[in-house]
Order: structure tokens, then sequence, then C-alpha cells
């Protein structure tokens, strides 16, 4: 599988707006520096620890699923 047609896209942004939580807020809670979160929520990071996924899906009461979806670059909308 060619690996660069593959899209994730990242939902924190819907997430936090359901709790009510600024990425300030967020960054406090979870003990992640607002650049990080800002790259999650913008798409630019690469990665993820899974301590990260494990203290956001903490802090915002939700399942990793939430954050994450999965499109594939052949899906017709």
């Amino acid at each position: 599988m060619d690996q660069s047609n593959t899209k994730i896209i990242v939902n924190l942004d819907v997430v936090m707006a359901k709790r009510k939580m600024s990425l300030t807020e967020l960054s406090e809670h979870v003990g992640i520096s607002m650049t990080n979160l800002s790259n999650l929520k913008t798409g630019k990071a690469r990665a993820i620890r899974f301590t990260t996924l494990a203290a956001l899906c903490e802090v915002l009461d939700c399942q990793p699923g939430e954050l994450f979806e999965y499109r594939s670059p052949n899906r017709k909308n």
C-alpha cells in the first residue's frame, strides 16, 4: 500500500469545541505545549505518542476514534 495516499484527519478541534475547552486549557490539563497541541490540531504533526493520546482522551473524556478519522484517497463523497 502506498502510504503517501493515506489521509488521517485530526478532529481535535471538534472534540475541544464539544467540551468547550480552549487550547490553553487543554495544554494546562494535559501538560503538552500549546505549540505541539496546535501542530496536532492542524494536522501538521506526523506522530503521536500513546501516552499523549491517552492523556488527551482522559482530559477530553473521549475515545481515540473521536480524535482521528481515516479517509481513503479513493473515497467518493
